[in-house]
């Protein structure tokens, strides 16, 4: 086996006494002290996160915008400059290839920003559907280091180290600017269901900035967070996670996030057959539908354990973890239709042969207040 990759932060992040963990080939940070304390920090305070690993491929030329249209489900070159969308890049039979983030840098430029694990397949798809438009397609993960910050106190914090207009960026949008004296692409996005910032910048100035966010939010509580608590955060704000939510044996109708596929887009696009026939039989018969659950006692429930009705089995949870705002193991899981009313009755979840109760209600377990 080759040795995982390790971003720009890797010292720091031994330094500070970090747990790493091998995660898509990247050896990552999976806390720094307390998980729960992490997380507690990002929804009262603010946190700091290492994203380096998430997958950065740009898409310029003329036709960028139609080349995109065409490998993904969304209807990209409508995106005005300076703003991002969620979509999807599908297989030929729908199935979904991953998740992305797409942003529009200029006229002609578009950053996708894709999954840690999916980044080559995301790569090598959308350089192959590029092929006959007028549009270079270049693979940037070595271009950027990316750093988090989030929470209801990260605006706050971002502000004093910059001079750029943070209360104009709207979320989901992008704009280029300095941070604590180094360039930037500063996005209103995240993954954690608080306000927040993604920030793009060049390896080399990773720990620069890494280090002046840590002093501007001393005073804010800001602290360092790993991946652990980042899934638990985004597990309570109902985000699905590629390779449990979302996977190629499910089409974004499936995942309930039909939304995302633009039919009325110009021009043809990868997997549209299979996705016109996937909208019509959800429509038809309702597919197994993505719920959360809600632990009456104190077992956690894992990805893979069967969600039981009358002795039945009626579904699947697909992530699964204590709660640390709820104060409860919580998850989410696809569920037969007639089980997926918040509130149905004699809902369980098999744990190793128990047949634990579980409340279901609708999605996301945690909402900000705006």
């Amino acid at each position: 086996m080759s040795e995982p990759r390790r971003t720009a932060l890797d010292a720091l992040h031994r330094a500070l006494g970090a747990t790493m963990t091998d995660f898509a080939g990247w050896d990552m940070p999976l806390r720094y002290a307390s998980e729960r304390d992490e997380h507690t920090a990002v929804r009262t305070r603010a946190g700091l996160f290492d994203l380096s690993h998430m997958g950065e491929i740009t898409v310029t030329g003329p036709a960028a915008g139609e080349a995109l249209d065409h490998a993904l489900v969304g209807h990209i070159s409508a995106l005005a400059v300076g703003r991002a969308r969620y979509t999807m890049i599908c297989a030929p039979d729908g199935g979904i290839l991953d998740d992305l983030i797409v942003y529009r840098l200029g006229d002609e430029e578009y950053m996708v920003v894709a999954n840690a694990s999916n980044a080559q397949v995301v790569l090598d798809a959308v350089t192959e559907r590029a092929a006959g438009f007028d549009a270079a397609v270049r693979d940037d993960r070595d271009a950027y280091a990316l750093l988090a910050v989030q929470g209801p106190n990260s605006p706050a914090i971002l502000k004093s180290v910059t001079d750029a207009d943070l209360d104009g960026l709207k979320y989901y949008a992008g704009l280029p600017g300095t941070v604590a004296g180094v360039p930037a692409l500063i996005a209103r996005t995240g993954y954690t269901g608080e306000d927040g910032f993604e920030l793009f910048v060049a390896p080399a100035d990773a720990e620069k900035l890494w280090q002046a966010l840590t002093e501007a939010g001393a005073d804010a509580g800001l602290v360092p967070c790993g991946l652990s608590c980042r899934d638990t955060l985004r597990l309570e704000a109902g985000m699905p996670l590629y390779g449990h939510e979302l996977t190629t044996a499910l089409t974004p109708f499936d995942a309930g996030l039909g939304r995302v596929v633009k039919f009325d887009k110009p021009g043809d696009f990868v997997g549209r057959e299979a996705l016109t026939a996937a909208a019509a039989k959800a429509e038809a018969t309702p597919p197994r539908k993505l719920v959360g659950l809600v632990a009456e006692g104190r077992r956690v429930p894992r990805a893979g354990y069967p969600v039981v009705a009358g002795g039945e089995v009626v579904g699947e949870v697909t992530s699964g973890a204590p709660s640390p705002t709820l104060g409860k193991p919580i998850a989410m899981a696809y569920v037969d239709a007639a089980h997926a009313a918040p509130g149905a009755l004699g809902v369980g979840v098999d744990i190793r042969g128990t047949h634990e109760p579980y409340e279901v209600v609708a999605l996301p377990f945690y909402k900000r207040q705006r």
